[in-house]
């Protein structure tokens, strides 16, 4: 389940010119039964900062003290090794960001051509894409299974491209129960399309396994979404959520929430991402010493600025 957002009234919003400014706080605590004495982690938790969103602010607090190391990750992610400097209990990790974020044009295949499934690439960008077209490790007849429901959406929009992918995020939000408490980390893409229910990491795993078998490369995103007023499952912005990131010719990285059935705009801050959530996780770690049994609790606030707040 990756989670739910502050709803300010409609006279605080700012997406008057396609803006909006979200003000985010994303805290992590991890608590063990005996003092950790050497461990390292890794935080991948400053969001993106490009042409459609700017990072206004960040800042990361992070107890017990330590030794911290900015790097860029291989999928492009900001992230931050660190390293305790004492023996701990606790481990308390919080992330304040402000985010302005721009709507993207509008999805539309260029006038001089057409987008149809399945995608072909040539052989040099096949072999840079190839990690974000493979498909899940799966027996045959699953795979054959996800093959077949993919299919059958992109038959019944004649193998158009864009049309595909909004009719398969549509129907997700349709067909799809979102139901807390019901997968795990290792639910498989097949499992989740048999049963039907998941939350949104399951969701974007399905999604991502679809559309790769259709030959449209596709990554996993992690981030944060403003769920205001008119989201079905308004706990999505109290955690972390993941969508889906498909590369489309001429047109290039473009993100789907099959969760809401709907693309990525002025509700989503985009943080890391990576060829599945390993590869994105926000907060990961290696215990070396000490430490024993192990919780975790995660809080998420995502809170829209009025055009006063986000002009100071």
């Amino acid at each position: 389940m990756m989670q739910r957002a502050g709803s300010r009234g409609a006279d605080t919003r700012t997406v008057l010119d396609g803006t909006r400014t979200l003000a985010v706080t994303h805290e992590t605590v991890y608590r063990y039964a005996q003092p950790v004495t050497a461990s390292a982690h890794v935080f991948r938790l400053r969001p993106v900062h490009d042409e459609l969103q700017a990072v206004l602010s960040h800042r990361l607090d992070i107890t017990p003290p330590g030794e911290a190391t900015s790097f860029e990750d291989l999928f492009g992610n900001s992230a931050t090794h660190y390293r305790p400097a004492t023996p701990f209990t606790e481990m308390r990790v919080v992330s304040h960001s402000t985010v302005r974020l721009w709507a993207p044009p509008p999805l539309a295949s260029p006038a001089h051509t057409a987008l149809v499934l399945p995608l072909v690439w040539a052989p040099s960008e096949q072999r840079v894409l190839q990690p974000l077209l493979n498909a899940p490790e799966l027996p045959t007849e699953e795979l054959r299974a996800l093959a077949d429901y993919a299919d059958g959406v992109a038959e019944r929009n004649d193998y158009d491209l864009v049309a595909t992918l909004l009719d398969l995020s549509a129907t997700m939000k349709q067909e799809f129960t979102y139901m807390p408490g019901v997968t795990t980390v290792q639910t498989t893409p097949y499992e989740v399309l048999e049963s039907h229910r998941g939350v949104c990491q399951d969701f974007a795993n399905l999604f991502i396994s679809l559309v790769r078998l259709l030959r449209v490369p596709a990554r996993y995103r992690v981030g944060y979404v403003f769920t205001g007023a008119d989201y079905d499952n308004p706990e999505q912005g109290e955690e972390s959520h993941a969508w889906v990131e498909c590369y489309l010719p001429w047109l290039g990285w473009r993100g789907f929430d099959p969760t809401n059935g709907r693309t990525v705009s002025v509700d989503h801050v985009r943080v890391a991402c990576g060829r599945h959530y390993l590869d994105a996780t926000p907060t990961s770690g290696t215990i070396r010493a000490g430490g024993g049994g192990e919780s975790l609790r995660v809080r998420v606030e995502v809170r829209e600025l009025s055009s006063v707040e986000a002009a100071g």
